[in-house]
Order: C-alpha cells, then sequence, then structure tokens
C-alpha cells in the first residue's frame, strides 16, 4: 500500500455513493459493541438492510475475540485485525439483496479493547467490520488499517466516506495489480487469479475461466492463489519441518485443527495453509477464526469418534475444543502468547524443531538441522506425543500431532537456503520476506508437480483448424487406471510425492 504521511478523506466527496459499485467488492460496513447487557450489537450498519437478523447475530459472535483469548494488556488500548468466513443462507435482505446460500461470507474486523476504569467492568470493546462474498485479504485488512482508527476518530461519517470511495473503485480483475483511491492515498494490491477462488455452489466464482490449475510461471510478481501474502516463515517458523505434512494433509483433503492463542495468529496460520496448495484450487472449507457460537459448532460437537470428521481448517482461540471436538484427526498448535497473558509459555518450544522461538532471538537454520535433534529433544518430543494436545490446556507449545504417516519428506536444501533473521526487527522482517518467497516458490513447484501427471486427462484437445464451432468440442482423454499409474511409475523421480 501506497499513502501519503497526511492521510486526508476531503477528496471527490461531491460524488455520489453508488451501491452497485459498492457491492462489487464489499457487502456492508458494521460497527460492532459489546453491550454488558445485550452483548452483541450492531450499532451502524452501512448501506443499511444488507444483511438479515440471522446473519447480524452470527456476525456479532464472531466479531470479537473469545475471552479466553484476550490479552491482559498493561495499555488503555489494545488494536488487533483478524477475519473470519460464514457460509451464506438462502435468504433474502431488506434492501432485496439475495444472498447466495452456496457461498461465503467473508468478514474482516478491526477489533479495540479499550481499558477505562470509569466504565463497567473497567472498560469497552468494539469492532468495525467489513463484509464481503470476496476473499481478498490483502485489500481489506490494509482498507482496515485506515478505516478501523478512523472510524474511532470520527463516528459514522468516515464509514460514509470510506463506502463512497470503494463504491468508485474499478470492477475487481482477478490475477492482476490493481490500484484502489481512497482519499489522497492508494491502495496497490496483487488480486488473487480467478482459478483459485472457492467454489460458488459447485461452479467457478467466475464462469469465464477454467477450474484447471495453470502450469508454473515464471513471473512470480503474480499471485498464484489465495492469500499469496501470507506470512509462511513468520506463522510456522518453530515448526516448519512439519509444513510438508501440513501440504500434504491439505492436499488429500484432511480436517486440521489450528490453535493459537490470538485470533490474528489463528487467521493466519490458515490463510498460510490455505496458500501452500496454489496453484490449486482449496477445496477445503476453511474457517480462519470459528467460535462455539458458530451454528456448524453443534453438529461437530455431536460427532463420535467413529463419524468421519468433514474436510475442514478450524482456526480456534479457545481450547475448549480440544475436549469437544476429540474426533478431529489433526491438531496444529502455533503463536506465542503476549508474555503477560494468563496462558503460560513454555521455554523449548515444539519438540519437532527442537528449538526455541523468540522475536529477540536469531534464528538460523542451523537450528533448525535434523542432524542437530540431542537426545533431551527427542525425549521431548516423545512426551509431547505422549501428553497430546491436551497439554495446550496448561501451557502453550507449538507442535502437530497427528498419526498421518506423510510421503511428502522436508527438503533440507530449501531448509539451508532459509536466511537467519538477526537480531534487529527490521532486518527480520526482510528476512522474512526472502524467506517467504523461498518456500512459496517451493511448494507452488511442489504442488505443480503433484499436478503434472493429471495433466492430459484435464486438457482438452485443441479443435483442428477450420473445425465448425456448432459441434461439439473434442472429449478429454479417458481415464485409465492402470495407463494412470504406470506413467506414475515411469515418472517416478519427477513426481516430488
Amino acid at each position: 500500500m501506497s499513502r501519503s504521511s497526511s492521510f486526508n478523506l476531503r477528496q471527490e466527496l461531491n460524488s455520489k455513493f453508488d451501491p452497485k459499485g459498492f457491492r462489487r467488492w464489499a457487502v456492508a460496513f458494521c460497527i460492532i459493541r459489546f453491550d454488558l447487557e445485550q452483548g452483541q450489537v450492531i450499532e451502524d450498519c452501512y448501506p443499511p438492510g444488507c444483511i438479515t437478523q440471522e446473519q447480524e447475530l452470527e456476525i456479532s459472535f464472531t466479531s470479537f475475540p473469545d475471552s479466553v483469548s484476550q490479552h491482559k494488556n498493561r495499555s488503555s488500548i489494545h488494536d488487533c485485525i483478524f477475519f473470519f468466513r460464514l457460509p451464506n443462507r438462502n435468504v433474502e435482505t431488506s434492501s432485496g439483496y439475495n444472498s447466495n446460500g452456496n457461498g461465503y461470507m467473508y468478514g474482516y474486523v478491526f477489533n479495540r479493547q479499550r481499558q477505562d476504569e470509569r466504565l463497567k467492568r473497567g472498560g469497552e470493546q468494539k469492532s468495525v467490520v467489513i463484509l464481503s462474498h470476496s476473499p481478498f485479504l490483502s485489500v481489506f485488512r490494509p482498507l482496515l488499517q485506515i478505516l478501523g482508527p478512523l472510524y474511532f476518530d470520527l463516528g459514522k461519517k468516515a464509514l460514509e466516506h470510506m463506502a463512497l470511495f470503494v463504491s468508485m473503485w474499478p470492477a475487481p480483475v482477478h490475477g492482476t495489480l490493481v490500484e484502489l483511491p481512497i482519499g489522497n492515498a492508494t491502495l496497490k494490491v496483487n488480486l488473487p487469479p480467478a482459478h483459485s477462488l472457492p467454489l460458488e455452489g459447485g461452479v467457478l466464482a467466475d464462469e469465464s475461466v477454467s477450474s484447471m490449475a495453470p502450469l508454473l510461471p515464471t513471473n512470480q510478481s503474480i499471485p498464484q492463489g489465495l492469500f499469496h501474502d501470507a506470512d509462511i516463515f513468520g506463522t510456522f517458523r518453530g515448526i516448519l519441518l512439519q509444513l510438508w505434512l501440513l501440504w500434504e494433509l491439505l492436499i488429500i483433503g484432511e480436517p486440521i485443527l489450528i490453535i493459537a492463542p490470538t485470533p490474528p495468529q489463528c487467521c493466519e496460520a490458515v490463510a498460510t495453509l490455505v496458500s501452500l496448495v496454489a496453484p490449486l484450487l482449496c477445496s477445503v472449507d476453511f474457517r480462519p477464526y470459528f467460535t462455539i457460537h458458530d451454528p456448524d459448532f453443534r453438529r461437530l460437537n455431536s460427532l463420535s469418534e467413529k463419524d468421519v470428521f468433514p474436510p475442514m481448517v478450524l482456526g480456534v482461540t479457545n481450547l475448549f475444543f480440544l475436549k469437544s471436538l476429540r474426533c478431529i484427526p489433526h491438531i496444529v498448535s502455533v503463536g506465542n502468547p503476549a508474555p503477560n497473558s494468563s496462558r503460560l509459555t513454555l521455554t523449548p518450544k515444539s519438540s519437532f524443531s527442537g528449538k526455541t522461538f523468540s522475536k529477540l532471538e536469531g534464528f538460523g537454520l542451523q537450528q533448525l538441522s535434523l542432524k542437530k535433534l540431542s537426545p533431551s529433544n527427542l525425549l521431548n518430543s516423545v512426551k509431547l506425543r505422549r501428553d497430546g494436545p491436551l497439554c495446550l490446556m496448561t501451557e502453550h507449545r507449538e507442535a502437530v500431532w497427528s498419526t498421518y504417516s506423510a510421503t511428502t519428506k522436508p527438503d533440507t536444501a530449501i531448509l539451508n537456503r532459509l536466511i537467519d533473521a538477526g537480531m534487529s526487527p527490521r532486518v527480520e522482517e526482510s528476512m522474512s520476506v526472502v524467506n517467504n518467497e523461498i518456500l512459496r516458490r517451493h511448494f507452488l513447484e511442489l504442488t505443480t508437480n503433484f499436478l503434472a501427471p493429471f495433466g492430459p486427462y484435464l486438457r482438452a484437445t485443441t479443435p483442428s483448424e477450420g473445425a465448425s464451432p456448432f459441434f461439439d468440442p473434442p472429449p478429454l482423454p479417458t481415464f485409465n487406471a492402470d495407463e494412470f499409474l504406470e506413467s506414475l511409475s515411469a515418472r517416478r523421480w519427477e513426481v516430488l510425492i
């Protein structure tokens, strides 16, 4: 995002709000307040009448951090940004806007917790929420960084002004770099390609494109999937050796529960996992921030150990899920509690990585070397597996609990290319960018190589020159299991699975 140092809203205010243009990007801007007597209450919604009462209730409950995940922060104001994903319902709003029940609603949240001894319970909470049907995290996160603080300065006027600017944005063009003006600022972001967008009712959100993932691109500046700017290295640096296992679990559609101390951390972890399978469409139902108030929780909680858990990736902060969703086969713990949080922090992190992580420490890859696992680390690994994920109830640690035996193994050549973050936060941020590029390129190649054997069965034959457009197109090749397995055997050194 590029913007001047002095942000100014006094531009183009004579323009008229365009509801159709606004809906190309967003559904509504909402202000949700936590009331001690009424609970979560929607104070404002602009434009009005865009969501139903049922949606209001679901959105309100998901727009606040769980009480157990809130920071015990000494500062008077604490802000955080996270996002959620909810299934739509087949309902019509009061404004006549029909919500597609086969799609999803994304909520991008700027939450502010303010401590004030003059108020009941010593503080208050409010959330600024952008609702959209598009998974454009690269657009709405920087937009919230402007809109959130602006609302607490100007009130409802900030919503109206920001909605006006959004309504004047050009229509989104998937897979391109777009410039989106906001006052005297400009957001410059890459939109995900159309083939990576989640299915809407069994078809692509953009019917004009093919669902077949493209070949490995040479231009890495073009995003190849959802959440292409997710922080792979920063999110999973404590359990980097498990990335290949998690990638394989996503490829085969296994359910995964991700636990983190705060909503921003669990959302970033879910977004990162989804981005790992690019350029493949992620067909697994992912929920970046899932709470017990979600209507699907009752159904998932009723599953017995004999039932098959649906293919989902759930990001949670409430440790109650460890007991209520015991039948989920794969559990991942990431993130770091605040130093003054109510949760305890275990000094050695994941025994799978074998080393400690701290933002104030250098983290060279030599710390991740498989050869440097000490006997004490191996014993910790055995203890971690024996205790199971319920050990998170007393102390937080980064780890993966899964009985799945992955075929894909960590690539030591890639791990050896990762760069030590160093002591300086600025250097650490720069090195994370480099490490993210290395990891993203690797998993992009890994997914593309995985898809390669299926290419002949998904690529239609080009019609011959002069063929009539009124005839049916050439059919796809017939799939033969024996021939397919033989082709896999012939290219066993090429397919990285």
